[in-house]
């Protein structure tokens, strides 16, 4: 069984550490964990996780991970999750028992990656795998940048999902700035190869596996010298690649990697500095230079004069547009907090959430337009009301309803609809932009 994260994805970078492995004749689950937790302990200086989670969240003792693992103990087997929050800090830990299973399997990820710019940091992680591959027999092992590992492919590595966990890391698909490769693999490869191979460190371990690391600290593996020093132990580990290829996709992976400056258009820079964690870390710098080179339209849902009313009762139609916005209210209050105050930031706040829902394309269209529009419709036009001093101007044709601000005459059920037709429209006709107009004009 798996553990499940209780983190956001954030923007950063992390070093990413896994490790399958059997576990001894024992396998019970609190004693087979102690050798992993006592490695820990002595081992993870600056980033020790202080949080457990099982059933409950209890600050991180022994006792505490016995309680998490009797809690989650299922038929298969059973985990325990370790947090930190500052620096970020995210284990999992996953025991198949008997009968259906003798593994360990650990997910580790610390963020920032820039802790591993220490030399001495990365001995003592070095450590530590030594001290758990001298307990556990280890399949497979890596540790690496996170974001680059994406770009490697990982974990399918060019497989369908069924053949990936079938077969496993079954050959070099890439080589990681910390590997550990159990003594099947390294059987497969050839020992004499794989001891041979030319990098930072080549270590024959005690139960046959070997661990190799191509670079005295895990956050420089993009440096040019690395990157040559990774192609040619992947070349080496694998006679059938060709070096120069290989690495020039490195290379690549490492230009992916860049830092890119937002630079968003000002009207909707509090949108779109939202999406790019929404993405794979391995993407978002290639999406913040996209959005840097995103203009939205000029908004046209406007009117330099107003149109006359054309309703017999307004008040009975503003009190229905009042139902409308308090639908939306209620419908998204617990995903979007901030709508309970109707604010601009509100309204940025529904951008996110409809873009990050793909709202437009995820619901049927007969519900969108005749609910979920109208409703932002009117809420948008209560926020123009409310901040930009507004004034309602209904009409029997909704998308005639207008309201007034400054010299202007503004159409927020029609800048709705269009703005719900797609998860692009979301980006061309957004809220934020549309008030952020209607602002300017306001005078």
């Amino acid at each position: 069984m798996k553990a499940m994260s209780s983190l956001e994805p954030k923007a950063g970078d992390r070093l990413r550490f896994l490790l399958d492995g059997a576990l001894g004749h024992r396998a019970e689950s609190d004693t087979e964990l102690t050798p992993f937790l006592a490695a820990l302990e002595s081992h993870a200086e600056g980033w020790m996780p202080d949080v457990v989670k099982g059933a409950h969240r209890r600050k991180y003792s022994r006792a505490s991970i016995k309680k998490a693992l009797e809690e989650q103990r299922d038929e298969y087997g059973t985990s325990v999750a370790l947090y930190r929050a500052q620096p970020l800090v995210e284990l999992t830990l996953d025991l198949d028992l008997p009968p259906s299973g003798n593994q360990l399997s650990c997910s580790l990820g610390v963020q920032p990656l820039s802790l591993f710019s220490d030399r001495g940091r990365c001995l003592m992680f070095l450590d530590m795998i030594r001290t758990l591959a001298a307990h556990y027999l280890v399949d497979y092992a890596m540790a690496h940048g996170m974001a680059d590992r994406q770009l490697a492919g990982a974990p399918y590595f060019g497989r369908d999902e069924k053949a990936s966990q079938r077969d496993g890391f079954d050959k070099i698909y890439e080589v990681f700035w910390l590997n550990v490769f159990g003594p099947k693999l390294v059987e497969g490869v050839g020992r004499e190869r794989v001891l041979s191979t030319p990098a930072h460190l080549v270590e024959e371990l005690p139960n046959g596996s070997v661990l190799l690391v191509l670079w005295p600290t895990a956050a420089d593996f993009a440096r040019d010298e690395a990157r040559v020093a990774q192609a040619r132990a992947h070349v080496h580990l694998r006679p059938d690649l060709d070096f120069d290829t290989v690495l020039r996709t490195l290379r690549e992976r490492s230009a992916a990697l860049v830092p890119v400056e937002p630079r968003f258009h000002p009207d909707v820079a509090p949108f779109l500095s939202r999406l790019p964690d929404a993405f794979a870390i391995s993407e978002r710098q290639r999406k913040i230079a996209e959005l840097n080179a995103f203009r939205p339209p000029e908004p046209e849902e406007w009117l330099p004069a107003a149109l006359p009313s054309d309703v017999g009762n307004p008040e009975r139609v503003l009190t229905s547009y009042g139902d409308l916005a308090e639908g939306l209210v209620a419908a998204l209050h617990t995903k979007v907090p901030s709508i309970m105050a109707a604010t601009p930031e509100s309204l940025t706040d529904l951008d996110f959430h409809f873009w990050r829902e793909n709202f437009p394309e995820r619901y049927k269209r007969d519900l969108i337009d005749g609910h979920t529009a109208p409703a932002v419709g009117a809420y948008l036009g209560d926020v123009l009301v409310k901040h930009l001093n507004g004034e309602w101007l209904p009409r029997r044709k909704l998308e005639e309803s207008q309201v007034r601000v400054g010299q202007r005459v503004w159409l927020p059920f029609l800048r709705a609809r269009r703005y719900m037709q797609s998860r692009q429209s979301l980006l061309d006709s957004s809220l934020t932009q549309f008030f952020r107009e209607a602002e300017r004009h306001r005078a």
